[in-house]
C-alpha cells in the first residue's frame, strides 16, 4: 500500500503529464470505480502545497473529469443500458448499489447525484442508473452533476493543500492523514445511509 501511494505521488509530480493524468484518473474513476481519483485529487493538492502544481488548475482539471466520467457513466446507462447491467452490475453487492440508486432517484430526486458523488461506488450506480431511468439530461442531471464535481475537486484539492501546509516536507504523511480524513467522511456518509435505512 504504501509503495503504491509513492508511486501515485511519483507520478503525480509538477510534469507536463500531470494535470492531463489527473483528468484521466477523474473521468475514469466515474466509470470504473477501481481508478484512485480522490488519492490522485489529494496528491495534486499536497503537491499544490509544495509549489509544484497550480491549486486552481488541479480544482478545475479534476471537476472537470469528474464532470465528463460522470455523464459517460450515464450516456453508458441511457444507451446501452441492460447488456452493461449484465455485464458489470451483476453481483449481489454491485446490484444493490442499483437499487439504493433507483430508490433515492425516485424518493427524493436528482439532488442524490451531489451526495453519491463522494460515495466510492455510489457515484457511478448513481450515474449510471440516472442514465438507465432516463433522467432528464439538460435540465436534471447536467446541474447537479456539475455543482457535485465541483464541490468534490474542491474537497479532495483542499483537503490535501491543507495536509501538504501540514507535512511540507513529507509529502507521504500529508497523503496519509488526508486520505483518512477522506475516508472518515465517507465512511460517516455510508453510515448515515445504512442508519436511515434500517430506520
Amino acid at each position: 500500500m504504501l509503495a503504491f501511494l509513492n508511486g501515485l505521488i511519483d507520478a503525480l509530480t509538477g510534469s507536463m503529464w500531470t494535470y492531463p493524468l489527473l483528468f484521466g484518473i477523474c473521468a475514469g474513476d466515474a466509470v470504473f470505480p477501481a481508478l484512485p481519483s480522490e488519492t490522485a485529487m489529494i496528491v495534486c493538492g499536497i503537491q499544490a502545497a509544495r509549489g509544484q502544481l497550480s491549486l486552481p488548475v488541479v480544482i478545475v482539471v479534476g471537476a472537470a473529469g469528474a464532470f465528463v466520467g460522470d455523464n459517460t457513466s450515464y450516456a453508458l446507462g441511457r444507451f446501452a443500458g441492460q447488456p452493461v447491467v449484465d455485464r458489470f452490475f451483476s453481483g449481489e453487492r454491485a446490484q444493490a448499489r442499483l437499487d439504493w440508486a433507483r430508490r433515492f432517484l425516485k424518493e427524493r430526486g436528482t439532488y442524490i447525484l451531489i451526495v453519491a458523488r463522494f460515495i466510492p461506488g455510489g457515484r457511478t450506480a448513481t450515474t449510471f442508473t440516472s442514465g438507465l431511468v432516463r433522467v432528464r439530461w439538460l435540465m436534471r442531471f447536467v446541474p447537479y452533476i456539475f455543482v457535485a464535481a465541483v464541490l468534490w475537486a474542491l474537497y479532495g484539492a483542499l483537503l490535501g493543500y491543507l495536509g501538504g501546509r501540514l507535512f511540507e516536507n513529507h509529502p507521504l504523511y500529508a497523503l496519509l492523514v488526508a486520505f483518512g480524513i477522506a475516508a472518515s467522511v465517507a465512511a460517516s456518509v455510508e453510515g448515515a445511509r445504512w442508519l436511515r435505512k434500517r430506520g
